[in-house]
Order: structure tokens, then sequence, then C-alpha cells
């Protein structure tokens, strides 16, 4: 029988609740960068100028994607009977 270190025997993977915030933090993050790079267009010069208006521009498409992937449930492995391997005892009387 194999035992996972750290793994409870009812392991749950986390709520909705609680992936819905992590997932809005990320976007949020993700919306706040965005932010800088259009206050960064409006004082760049010359072609640099393309790099903050094309991460204004594509980020969002990013933060989209990352806030919609869901995480996969992270949980123990379940051990079925037929797994279990019976106890035998060593000694003289076995």
């Amino acid at each position: 029988m194999k035992h996972q270190p750290g793994a409870a025997i009812t392991s749950l993977p986390s709520s909705p609740t609680d992936e819905r915030r992590v997932r809005m933090i990320k976007y949020s993050a993700a919306m706040g960068v965005r932010l800088v790079c259009i206050a960064a267009c409006f004082v760049t010069p010359g072609w640099w100028l393309l790099i903050p208006a094309l991460g204004a521009i594509v980020l969002p498409y990013f933060a989209v994607v990352v806030a919609n992937t869901v995480a996969a449930p992270i949980g123990a492995v379940v051990e079925r009977p037929a797994q279990i391997v019976p106890y035998r005892a060593e000694g003289p009387l076995a």
C-alpha cells in the first residue's frame, strides 16, 4: 500500500469560489500590465512605441485565455480494495 506524504484521506480540490478568486487575480494583474502599456504609449518616442502598443493590443487575449483556464483538481489517488495486498504473517504459524 503506497502512502503519499502530506496527502490526506479526503483530499478535495479547491472550491469553485477559491478557484474563481485566483483566476480573477491573474486577470486583474494582466489588465494592470496592460494599463502600464497604454500609459507607456503616451511617453514612448519613435519606433519604440510599437512595444507597449503591441503589449496593449495582444495582452487582453492572453489574459482571457489564462483567466478561463480551469486547473485540474489535485487530489489523492483512490485506492481500490483489489489493489490492497493482504497481510501475510511470517513466522512459525504461517
